[in-house]
């Protein structure tokens, strides 16, 4: 195969791949500002302390992912 063939199959492959990641990552952060709509009012939370701890959430949820994904990689996943 040539180079351009690569690049095509690589390009076919992986785009559709990427797009639906991206989606699904859209998604989910949607769902967390529709949950803020009403969970703020419940438990009194301002909008400081819910963007303070979605901060959290989200940086803790980057810090695990690695490890965890290392992790299940050398003693894999039980069924």
């Amino acid at each position: 195969m040539d180079e351009k063939q690569v690049f095509t199959k690589c390009q076919l492959r992986l785009i559709p791949f990427i797009f639906l990641l991206y989606t699904v990552n859209y998604i989910d952060r949607v769902n967390v500002a529709f949950a803020a709509l009403t969970m703020n009012k419940d438990l009194n939370l301002s909008p400081i302390v819910y963007g303070t701890s979605a901060s959290i959430f989200f940086v803790a949820y980057m810090i695990f992912q690695v490890p965890a994904n290392l992790i299940l990689e050398k003693i894999g996943a039980r069924r």
